[in-house]
């Protein structure tokens, strides 16, 4: 309705101004005061419809963009696509896609299809007046539009994969000064800034340089829509100005026929007006294209692994068994451990050890189901009766009380067992920092060190209470004391454990030793019986 509104008056204005100029030409103030009223009038009613014309389109464009980002937020996480995506080839940067490229592809879709409609209601109201003033108009324009969207794609066609290439640059590089901004410490201690300026200027120059060609192509195609655009104004004027001369028509038929001229020549042209933006457009609709299709992937391959026995977890299940399991990379490309096969009943524990390279956490991440096994039996509980120890935690952003409660900050652990969980593994020391209060936000990361956020990971194991828990060097940044204590505790809550780790101390606090060779090999043996190994 807008859109016809929109188009009604121009049509209105053009009319106006012709009787305008037409009562200027003729010196007739009665009817240049009548004239320029209507005109004035056109300009009353265009005003508050273009306005809401405008605010409708960008508040169209902010609900899909919300919508979609929400659709593609939860697909991200489904599946746990998030972590599979990392690394991938042929999608970078998806968070830049899901963010900066949905906000660029809902305003812009919508743009383009509101020019396109208008164009079209333009083309329809204004056509008719050009046909009325001279047919010759109308051939002219056409053949004029076509000659020219031929050209203007000719001369751009390159800008599309450009302005692909120029969204992954510089999402490369805006990537770089985060991972400087999350390593600060690492890269301070290694004196590592002439390394990170260099790597940053190396992408920032990637960047320009891509833009470099953007520019000399725009600067082609600006040439084009120039000479384009300029030379539209002339041609009306050309047919209809020997007809004023010749008094077929009057003064002011001149000036609307330039105007309607244009009119439609904008509807039929949009590739050309539009050629920059729409290239831009459409790298943008082959990033969030490629990524929507790698997600439909990822949700294509959970079904057909959860359709299968290697990986299905059970709700009632409460051992971790596995019965001739392959241990995979990602893709198959390569078997790390071959056939392994243990079980491990509640309140039971295991230790995995081996050199470095042989699969110890990759048999931590199948478990998971982060990564799959290549065939065999695994059965463990769901998911929800595990949880997994990694060796650096993650720390939130958020109070003390949301980082000892993650991922489920609402469970309503009274704030009794927080502290007494927090002074068992020796934590009672941060309380002092935040004055005891346990709604306090600070940045957890840089306030906490390594070895009390592996402490901040066993306080959120203790208050959880799963069946299993899976330590992959969870104790590697603490002292042989409170590694003692903390495993101590973990035995007597009665949580089943398998650990990850070096230090040939751990081996006392687990039921269970696992060793695993660089063949593929590997051995179990007893811990407290001291029973022969048992291997494949």
């Amino acid at each position: 309705m807008l859109a016809l509104s929109v188009g009604g008056i121009q049509v209105l204005m053009s009319y106006a101004g012709r009787d305008f100029m037409t009562a200027i030409i003729r010196k007739n103030p009665a009817a240049y005061w009548a004239a320029l009223g209507w005109y004035l009038g056109s300009f009353a009613l265009a005003v508050p419809i273009g306005v809401f014309y405008r605010w409708v389109e960008e508040r169209l464009a902010l609900f899909w963009r919300e919508w979609m980002a929400q659709h593609l937020v939860k697909r991200y996480f489904n599946n746990r696509a998030y972590f599979r995506l990392r690394g991938s080839q042929s999608v970078d940067n998806p968070d830049q896609r899901i963010s900066e490229d949905v906000r660029n592809f809902t305003t812009s879709s919508l743009s383009f299809l509101l020019i396109a409609l208008n164009s079209l209601v333009t083309l329809i109201v204004f056509i008719g007046v050009l046909w009325m003033i001279s047919g010759t108009l109308v051939s002219m324009l056409v053949a004029y539009a076509v000659a020219g969207t031929a050209l203007s794609i000719a001369i751009g066609r390159k800008l599309v994969r450009l302005h692909y290439h120029q969204y992954e640059k510089e999402a490369n590089f805006r990537y770089g000064l985060v991972r400087v901004r999350d390593n600060a410490e690492s890269i301070a201690f290694y004196r590592g800034e002439k390394r990170e300026h260099l790597d940053l200027f190396n992408r920032l120059a990637a960047a320009v340089g891509n833009m470099r060609l953007i520019i000399i192509l725009n600067r082609r195609l600006g040439f084009f829509t120039n000479s384009y655009n300029y030379l539209a104004l002339v041609l009306p004027v050309l047919v209809v100005a020997p007809m004023f001369m010749r008094g077929q028509v009057e003064f002011g038929v001149v000036t609307q026929a330039a105007g309607a001229f244009a009119q439609v020549l904008a509807a039929v042209s949009l590739i050309i007006t539009q050629f920059g933006g729409l290239s831009d457009y459409l790298a943008g609709v082959q990033r969030l294209g490629s990524l929507w299709d790698q997600l439909d992937e990822h949700d294509n391959e959970e079904e057909r692994i959860a359709s299968e026995e290697v990986n299905a977890p059970t709700e009632d299940s409460r051992i971790v068994k596995l019965d001739k399991l392959d241990i995979r990379t990602p893709g198959n490309e390569r078997t790390l451990v071959k056939a392994l096969s243990f079980e491990l009943h509640a309140n039971q524990s295991l230790m995995i050890m081996g050199p470095s390279g042989t699969g110890k956490s990759s048999v931590l991440r199948t478990i998971a189901g982060l990564w799959y096994g290549g065939g065999g039996l695994l059965e463990r509980p769901a998911a929800n009766h595990l949880m997994f120890l990694p060796q650096r935690p993650y720390m939130v952003e958020g109070s003390l009380r949301e980082q000892l409660l993650y991922p489920y900050p609402d469970r309503g652990v009274p704030d009794e067992e927080i502290h007494k969980v927090v002074a068992d593994v020796n934590l009672a020391e941060v309380f002092s920092r935040v004055d005891d209060d346990l709604d306090r936000v600070l940045d957890w990361t840089n306030v906490l060190s390594l070895g009390e956020q592996q402490r901040i990971a066993f306080a959120r194991l203790f208050l959880r209470k799963p069946q299993y828990a899976f330590l992959d060097e969870a104790t590697s940044a603490l002292d042989e004391q409170n590694q003692q204590e903390l495993y101590q505790l973990i035995r007597d809550s009665g949580i089943g454990f398998i650990s990850v780790g070096h230090r040939e101390t751990l081996i006392q606090h687990h039921d269970r030793l696992l060793r695993l060779d660089r063949s593929g090999s590997w051995e179990i043996r007893d811990t407290t019986s001291r029973k022969d190994p048992a291997s494949p």
